[in-house]
Parts: structure tokens; C-alpha cells; sequence
């Protein structure tokens, strides 16, 4: 395996407010290796975008707080670095494709200056030579007429023409690693689809490792060579995305895949009803002293209410938090593997 060019070791992100500390992020560790895709899956609120714009060093402090944990890119720890400092990074080392593009684009500049500014920073050139940087990223984006689009303002786009302008302007400085937040949020299939085309190319092209936060497993099957699961600011179950889809072990990861409808369920005449994960996510402001995720589950035992668990390894490089991992708890039978998620047949 490459050396890891990202690693998250024991991240614990909370916020103070009005209310008391929510715990966002309660110990997150993962890895990133170059010219990786690591899918990070999960409910809306479980840290997904909270662990991302805090490697980015985006959150406002306060009211956000860096409790634990180290941030090494490179093996530099951006956990020490001030705001100042972290400016050296941002847009040049990594970037950030945001959720909506439309509240992330300036509205009163053109899409061309926007770009533009962050190309005069980080590489020094002349604005005629910025200009010709973002025309050519803009083509390779996929816009049309793109010497248009440069001149043109956010509101006069479509929400796909929108999400390349911050494809482009997130690559235009050919960083090392692209963190996407939801890119395809609020899109319909077809421009779906040529977005995570669009960044499948570009990763093969520029070798950028991208980190893909999302809660669509349909994106994640087209996208991940890796995948981490989160839930209540923890990482329940890692793995590579073969291991996660075919031999999911953590009963969260088992509701998510269940929750999605496959190729076999629509070719299939018998009914079937689609899995649900019952009851919601707990109150981050005092999260249960056990398992987060036992009172929702099917499977939990007297020791998930109690202790949270440990970290098991299922196989290589597959790490599960479970109590059924355990020698001494009982057999369970998984669902049926959801394999028809990623267009593939079930292995035996």
C-alpha cells in the first residue's frame, strides 16, 4: 500500500453553545492514500462535512473546538497550524467542492474573476496568464464555450454548469487532494452522472485522491476504492468497497445498504420490501454511554447499552466497532449482501 499522503488520528471536534457541547466528532481516525477515492457514508448529522471542513481548517473557532486528535498531511500536523498558516494549503495542497454550489459562489462576481483568485494566490502569475489557466480548466470541466462561462455571472447557469465552475475552480491549482461534499445534491440523474464521470477522468488524469462524503450508496458504488461508515461522530466500519458491499459486518452499514433499492429488486417479480433503520440518530449534546447506535438496533445485547465497543478487525484492512464481533456473542445471520447495488452479482 502507497504511504498515506492524509492521515485523521483520534479527531474529536466539538461546539459550545447556548445549549452546551455538542460532540460532533467523537473520535475519528482514517486514512488517505494518493489517488485514492475514500468514500465517508452516513445519516445527515452523524460529523460527515464537520471532519472535512476541519482538515480544511474552515470552521470558525470559536464556537467549534479541536478537543483530540491529529490532522498529518504529509506528515505535517495542521492541528498546530494557525488560520494564517493554513492559507498556504487551502486551494494549492487541497480544495473543497462545496454541497450548493449556488450559496458558494459569489453572486455579484463573475465566475471567472472567482477562479482567477485563487489561481494569482497560490501561483503567482499575471491575471492575463490566470485567465488562460481558467478558460483551459473550464474546458477540461466540460463547459461549453467556455470563454462564455468565464464572463458569465452564477445566477445565469444551471446547477450542473454551476458544480463544474467549482470542480474547476477547486482543480485549478492541481491540488493533491479534492474533498467533495455532496457534489451531487439537488441534481438530476443524468447531470449526476456526468459529474462523477467528470471526476472519475480527472482523477485519472491528474492523479488527485479525492475524499467523497456523501449518503448516496449509488455514488459511493461509481466512486470508492475505500469506504468508512460513520455514525454519531464515529467511524463504525472501514473497509474497501468490495469488502463494505459484499461482506458488510456492522448492523448500520447492514440498514444502509438494506435501505436501497438494487438491480436484482426491480428484475425480480417477487415482492420484496426495502429495509428501514427505525428511530433517529441520539442527541450529540449527550450521547449514550454505550453503543450510539444501540437503541435503534435490531442486534444489540445488554453489554452494547453499557460499553461502546471495541475496534475488531474482520479481515484485512476491514475494521468493524462491534460487540458481534465479539467470540462471545451469539451467531446473527446478516441480510441478504446487497452485491445489486454495485451492478455486480452476489459472491458466494
Amino acid at each position: 500500500m502507497k504511504q498515506p499522503i492524509l492521515e485523521i488520528k483520534d479527531l474529536a471536534v466539538s461546539f459550545d453553545t447556548y445549549a452546551g457541547e455538542v460532540q460532533a466528532v467523537r473520535g475519528v481516525s482514517f486514512s488517505l492514500a494518493p489517488g485514492e477515492t475514500l468514500a465517508i457514508v452516513g445519516e445527515s448529522g452523524c460529523g460527515k462535512s464537520v471532519s472535512m471542513q476541519t482538515i480544511m481548517g474552515l470552521l470558525p473557532s470559536p464556537p467549534s473546538r479541536i478537543k483530540s486528535g491529529q490532522i498529518l498531511y504529509e506528515g505535517v500536523d495542521l492541528v498546530t497550524k494557525t488560520d494564517k498558516e493554513m492559507e498556504a494549503y487551502r486551494g494549492k495542497e487541497f480544495s473543497m467542492v462545496f454541497q450548493d454550489s449556488m450559496t458558494s459562489l459569489n453572486p455579484t462576481m463573475r465566475v471567472g474573476r472567482q477562479i482567477c483568485e485563487g489561481i494569482i494566490k497560490h501561483q503567482h502569475v499575471s491575471r492575463e496568464q490566470a485567465k488562460e489557466i481558467a478558460i483551459d480548466m473550464l474546458r477540461k470541466v466540460g463547459l461549453p464555450n467556455p470563454e462564455q462561462c468565464y464572463r458569465r455571472y452564477p445566477h445565469t447557469m444551471s446547477g450542473g454548469m454551476r458544480q463544474r465552475v467549482m470542480i474547476a475552480m477547486a482543480l485549478c491549482c492541481h491540488p493533491k487532494i479534492l474533498f467533495a461534499d455532496e457534489p451531487t445534491t439537488a441534481l438530476d440523474v443524468t447531470m449526476q452522472a456526468q459529474i462523477l464521470d467528470l471526476m472519475n477522468d480527472l482523477k485519472k488524469t491528474t492523479g488527485t485522491a479525492i475524499v467523497l462524503v456523501t449518503h448516496d450508496l449509488g455514488v459511493v458504488a461509481q466512486m470508492a476504492d475505500r469506504i468508512s461508515v460513520m455514525y454519531a461522530g464515529k467511524i463504525v466500519e472501514s473497509g474497501t468497497a468490495d469488502q463494505i458491499f459484499y461482506n458488510p459486518r456492522h448492523p448500520y452499514t447492514w440498514g444502509l445498504l438494506g435501505s436501497m433499492p438494487s438491480v436484482a429488486q426491480s428484475t425480480n417479480n417477487a415482492k420484496s420490501e426495502l429495509m428501514s433503520i427505525p428511530g433517529s440518530p441520539p442527541d450529540l449534546f449527550a450521547p449514550p454511554k454505550g453503543c450510539a447506535f444501540a437503541a435503534r438496533c435490531p442486534y444489540a445485547m445488554t453489554a452494547c447499552q453499557k460499553v461502546d465497543a471495541e475496534t475488531f478487525t474482520a479481515d484485512d484492512g476491514h475494521m468493524v466497532r462491534c460487540w458481534l464481533m465479539d467470540s462471545r456473542a451469539p451467531a446473527v445471520t446478516p441480510p441478504v449482501g446487497r452485491a445489486a447495488v454495485r451492478g455486480k452479482e452476489a459472491k458466494a
